[in-house]
């Protein structure tokens, strides 16, 4: 277990997408955060007190949380520096980036110095085995996308909440460095060997005969070319008896990829449907889940209202109205009235 309360990273960040793992903290662990550290660069807040790195250590800060994500996953020459300024104030440093911090010589050096813990969140468990893809118990439900970074993770957390609000066994299983951090286990899928991811997933989600449900945290888009591979083997792993479409109304192209469109969402539906009966033949779809943030409430509603009437199921945004029609078509109970309907 990584040593909280957090100071969370912002660094030089410009790109709000970039900070996900920060601002994850500060939405599903606010009180383990006491503040956030960033350059004066950064227009970027996540609503925490804004603080030095020593103002953090004073603050009762045990760890510096590097919540950001780059191009590959780097550690540039900034975050280095300011890594080794909390080692140097005390704080233990985690990290989900795909270079780990081991690996810089001056930075476990100097945790070997000070007596502290460098974290990499990226690290997935020695003992994976390839997938075999049979049949196992349990009820799953994947999250998947139309492009990275859609609300995949958001999604499967409000998922996994309205359930246990309903009075069923549910449980969020973390893919991505964000969501292990927030749940304390997980396997970072992306960060595993090609041929293990599936069975990655097995291992994350095995057999389950109590009646509960795991739903499972997404990654990547089939139709993201530098993605596809991760999203491919989550579907195979996690054998779901449903998948609900994340999707960004907002976004004029592919993540990293100017001029790459993303698909239509019944495209989308249909190919990961199709990919994933391979290992679950009777997966159904049950839902849409967008993020409208950047949205008029009414344009939302109304935009939720169209993809409800194009393609049959529910569309909601999970943080501004809510998954319970998602939940009623998972549990094939009476439809809720929608969150989207406009009240004259």
């Amino acid at each position: 277990m990584i040593p909280a309360p957090f100071l969370l990273y912002l660094g030089h960040s410009t790109d709000f997408v970039g900070i996900k793992t920060s601002r994850g903290l500060a939405e599903f662990r606010r009180d383990d955060c006491v503040g956030e550290f960033r350059h004066d660069d950064s227009p970027l807040t996540l609503g925490l007190p804004r603080m030095t790195i020593a103002e953090g250590a004073a603050a009762g800060a045990k760890t510096l949380v590097l919540g950001i994500a780059n191009s590959g996953g780097t550690l540039g020459g900034d975050l280095v520096a300011d890594a080794k300024a909390a080692l140097e104030a005390g704080m233990n440093i985690a990290a989900g980036l795909h270079q780990r911090l081991r690996d810089v010589p001056e930075l476990a050096a100097l945790a070997r110095e000070k007596g502290l813990q460098l974290f990499d969140v990226r690290d997935p468990p020695a003992d994976l085995r390839v997938g075999n893809g049979y049949a196992r118990a349990g009820r799953r439900v994947l999250t998947v996308g139309t492009d990275c970074s859609v609300g995949k993770m958001y999604t499967t957390i409000a998922l996994a909440d309205a359930l246990k609000a309903r009075g069923e066994k549910a449980d969020f299983r973390a893919t991505g460095q964000t969501g292990i951090l927030i749940a304390g286990a997980g396997v970072p899928i992306d960060a595993v060997v090609a041929d293990f991811i599936s069975g990655g997933i097995e291992m994350l989600a095995p057999e389950r005969t109590d009646g509960g449900w795991d739903l499972i945290e997404g990654q990547g888009s089939l139709f993201h070319p530098s993605f596809a591979g991760v999203s491919t083997g989550l579907l195979h792993g996690a054998q779901p008896e449903a998948i609900v479409l994340c999707h960004d109304p907002s976004r004029s192209h592919m993540r990293g990829i100017p001029g790459r469109a993303l698909p239509e969402l019944k495209a989308c539906l249909e190919a990961n449907l199709q990919t994933a009966r391979l290992t679950s033949p009777n997966v159904r779809a049950v839902g849409v889940c967008l993020n409208t943030s950047r949205m008029e409430r009414d344009e939302a509603e109304a935009l939720c209202r169209q993809i409800e009437a194009d393609l049959g199921l529910p569309c909601t945004d999970p943080i501004a109205f809510g998954v319970e029609a998602i939940i009623d078509e998972l549990l094939c109970t009476e439809v809720s009235r929608p969150v989207t309907t406009v009240s004259s």
